[in-house]
């Protein structure tokens, strides 16, 4: 088997859905498998795999041990030569995985392979390409200066190496996954991805970047921005520091310092006000039960002509493949403040965010 996607769920059961609908449609022509792991989800996300998703397989943790540990049980099930390492609240088009495996037979030396990134709305997330955060780099972002923090002398259309990924998506061959330890369990969320990104590079193996390949990441559905997240992720930062840095007085300092700012200084953005004005959907078809949920404001047109601010979208899945549906939040003119919805196929909801930062939005059709 070539390919098996890792899929960690944790009470995202719509995204979830939107998700294995994109991957199952990416996976068509290859020999592959996609593992859920439910980390003991409160919601209906497992009836929902295992009604929807009969080809999935579904692994029920009893608890919620954490982001590493559930990644590891799914790729310790995997049967595939190369593991990704895929968030549920993302979105990939059609044509991803086989892209990124035929980039990966002509490297050598491959560690982990990404992607460029971007959020429900279209804009670029520098996190998915990032440099090793030394002390001094980690204090930068704090400060915000976030320049050496994130990988900013490569185009984010460009491939090259490069050093540090985000766990929302993460492919790599599972002999290396396995040879590097895969996921440090010392780590419950934030952080983990840093880890094997680094332990990768130490075993001497190249990570790169593929930035003509484009995947959506809600983001906030799994790294909500609030105290909690800040704590957790300048604690995972510890652990890494004391992993792999060498201890001296100022290093140990700095990264105290790190650790209890980082928390306070970290920027608490309230969600705009971005109610629509106006509505449209882009599709080849009348929803009678879209229309009358949007009163009647609701224009159909089959093609995306226009930006308009102040103008929701919503992205027919029945009419648009999830490869045009990123390429049209791709080309979302700059500080434009139309937003994005996506009604997945043959399902009756729309589902998107606003913004990377709060959790998005799911409106149900029934």
């Amino acid at each position: 088997m070539k390919l098996s996607v890792i899929i960690l769920n944790y009470n995202v059961r719509h995204f979830l859905e939107l998700c294995l609908k994109s991957v199952e449609a990416a996976l068509i022509d290859l020999d592959a498998e996609i593992i859920v792991v439910d980390n003991h989800s409160d919601d209906d996300s497992c009836l929902m795999v295992k009604s929807n998703f009969p080809n999935v397989i579904l692994i029920e943790n009893k608890e919620n041990s954490g982001f590493s540990v559930g990644n590891n049980i799914g790729v310790k099930k995997a049967k595939g030569e190369f593991v990704c390492i895929l968030n549920p609240d993302t979105v990939v088009a059609e044509d991803t995985f086989t892209r990124l495996l035929n980039l990966s037979e002509l490297k050598n030396n491959l560690g982990i392979l990404s992607c460029r990134l971007i959020d429900g709305q279209g804009r670029f997330l520098p996190e998915c390409k990032r440099n090793i955060p030394t002390p001094l780099v980690a204090m930068k972002k704090i400060m915000g200066l976030s320049r050496s923090y994130y990988v900013s002398n490569l185009n984010d259309k460009g491939t090259a190496k490069v050093p540090i990924f985000v766990g929302a998506f993460m492919l790599m061959p599972k002999a290396i996954y396995l040879e590097v330890g895969g996921f440090d369990e010392d780590y419950f969320m934030y952080g983990e991805d840093v880890d094997l990104s680094y332990k990768v590079l130490l075993a001497g193996y190249d990570n790169i970047y593929h930035g003509s390949t484009t995947v959506i990441h809600y983001k906030g559905e799994s790294t909500l921005k609030n105290e909690v997240y800040a704590q957790r992720f300048y604690g995972a930062m510890q652990i890494f520091y004391e992993k792999h840095f060498k201890s001296n007085i100022i290093f140990d300092s700095l990264v105290w310092l790190g650790t209890k700012l980082g928390p306070i200084f970290q920027r608490h953005e309230e969600p705009r006000d971005l109610k629509p004005l106006a509505y449209q959907l882009i599709s080849n078809h009348d929803y009678p039960n879209l229309k009358t949920r949007f009163q009647g404001k609701l224009k159909v047109t089959p093609k995306m002509e226009t930006y308009e601010n102040r103008t929701e979208y919503i992205l027919d899945n029945n009419y648009l493949d999830f490869k045009s549906i990123i390429e049209i939040l791709s080309n979302t003119p700059k500080n434009c403040t139309a937003t994005f919805k996506i009604l997945p196929k043959n399902s009756n909801f729309i589902i998107g965010s606003n913004s990377s930062k709060y959790r998005g939005e799911v409106i149900s059709l029934n």
